[in-house]
């Protein structure tokens, strides 16, 4: 089955445009994602297909009036769902979004503009908000791209080496390790030992190690979040003597 995301933007070219180059774009030609992206000026019936206006209350800004969006949905009764609008305020999109997104037929972006969404139009027609990160984008299209990227990533053949996905950072609540590539030595710094040595048993050790060192340095939370440090990872960590001027005690 091939995983669908439908837009709805104002600027479906920007999405369009992106989503046909380099993993996306190939994961596309192999059929593993499929995009139809709804302007909702398109939803509209007057000369200057107006799609805002000034906010109740005052304020500076714009605010994207809920009819043409309303409108827009109901005219595509086979939207996929969920449909999510992509908001300030919404639930934070982490990597176990992305995964259940990507177990699903698909998923509905609704990419704000301006100061946001008149709220009705989140009230009848969204099933949940959704936030990339604690920042303010000019509109929804980069975000939607930070989904749609995340998710078809995971999907079955999109990247043609399927193992791919779950060595990657957040795979397993961790900050993924350090890469390498030749030359060995480059201005006077080795690529490590290890990882020239053929020994994948000892290899695949170092890479958990310098992962959970990583993760503990630069993302504490991640560490708090999955319940701490095991015995077993305290232990690989002492052994390649990584455990010095970390706090294990998250």
């Amino acid at each position: 089955m091939t995983w669908r995301v439908d837009v709805i933007t104002l600027f479906p070219e920007a999405i369009g445009g992106y989503a046909s180059t380099s993993v996306l774009g190939r994961a596309r030609e192999r059929g593993s994602w499929a995009l139809r992206t709804f302007d909702p000026r398109e939803a509209t019936d007057d000369v200057h297909r107006t799609v805002d206006d000034t906010p109740y209350g005052g304020g500076a800004g714009m605010v994207l009036l809920a009819d043409p969006i309303v409108r827009t949905v109901e005219a595509h009764p086979d939207l996929v769902r969920p449909l999510i609008a992509l908001t300030p305020s919404g639930r934070p999109f982490d990597d176990a979004w992305a995964r259940e997104l990507a177990t699903g037929p698909g998923v509905t972006l609704l990419c704000g503009r301006y100061e946001g969404f008149d709220q009705r139009a989140l009230d009848l027609v969204a099933d949940e908000e959704m936030s990339v990160g604690d920042f303010v984008l000019a509109g929804g299209e980069l975000a939607a791209l930070c989904v749609i990227e995340a998710v078809v990533r995971l999907l079955p053949g999109a990247l043609g080496n399927d193992a791919s996905p779950a060595e990657e950072t957040f795979a397993d609540g961790l900050l993924e390790y350090p890469q390498y590539t030749k030359p060995a030595t480059y201005r006077g710094r080795e690529v490590p030992e290890v990882l020239r040595s053929g020994d994948h048993a000892a290899i695949a050790r170092w890479r958990r190690a310098q992962a959970l060192a990583r993760t503990l340095e630069r993302r504490p939370d991640l560490i708090a979040r999955r319940g701490g440090l095991r015995d077993e990872e305290r232990r690989l960590l002492a052994a390649h003597g990584l455990l010095a001027g970390l706090d294990t005690n998250g």
